[in-house]
This record gives structure tokens, sequence and C-alpha cells, in this order.
């Protein structure tokens, strides 16, 4: 007596689930890679220059065209706020490094009045800047 199995193994592949695997991986970057490129949440139009972009950003100044003073994106009332606040977060930085990123419409002053802040504090800073086309 010969027995035959009825389940048959089929030797095709079907490629519909790894398509829609893909697909929801490419909606899934395309998605993220917009939140990604945002270099920063207030609207500053920085000057350009044909420099290299700095690598390790540890802190961050920024001055709005309001003339208004951001340490990180946290709104400092004054001078002497940021200062104190600048103080704060580079006492336990080895080597501070800013980056002041000026809205390129301000006077050189108050761009001016935040180096020597950064000065007196013995950080290195550095002027942001987009780059030419």
């Amino acid at each position: 007596m010969i027995l035959q199995s009825k389940n048959k193994i089929n030797p095709n592949f079907n490629m519909s689930s790894m398509t829609d695997v893909v697909f929801l991986l490419v909606i899934f970057f395309m998605l993220t890679s917009t939140l990604v490129t945002v270099d920063n949440a207030l609207n500053i139009d920085i000057p350009t220059s044909s420099s290299e972009p700095l690598k390790n950003q540890v802190l961050s100044i920024s001055i709005t065209k309001n003339e208004q003073y951001y340490l990180n994106d946290v709104l400092c009332d004054d001078l002497n706020t940021l200062e104190l606040k600048l103080q704060a977060q580079i006492s336990t930085i080895e080597a501070p490094e800013v980056i002041l990123r000026a809205d390129k419409n301000i006077s050189v002053k108050y761009a001016i009045e935040v180096i020597e802040i950064a000065s007196r504090n013995k950080c290195k800073i550095v002027l942001a800047t987009s780059p030419r086309e």
C-alpha cells in the first residue's frame, strides 16, 4: 500500500508581504528625516560663510532679530541673566564651547556683548553661519 501526502509544499515565494514592510519603512524614514533637519527652533536668519561646520556643540546662545537672548533655546531676560545661566552650565564642563547664533540683521553690538561674556567666563565661542550657495 502506497501512502501519498495530501499536503504539497508550494516552492513559490510570495513577495506581497515583503513589499508592504518595505513601503512602511520608506514612509517612516521619510517622515522622521524631516524632523532631523531642523537646526534651531528659533527663527534666526544667520549669515552665510564657506567654513566647515563645528562637529561637537556643547552650548548654544541665540540672539533673535527682536534682540532677545536664548541659552540652549531658553529665554534669558537680559545679559546678566544670560551670564548667570551660562556660568551654571559651564561649571561642569572641562573645555566649554559656545556657538553664537546671531540674526544677521541685528547690530554687531549685541554679538560683541555676548562674546565678552563668553571671554570673561573662559569659553571658546564660535559664530554660527549657514553655507553659501
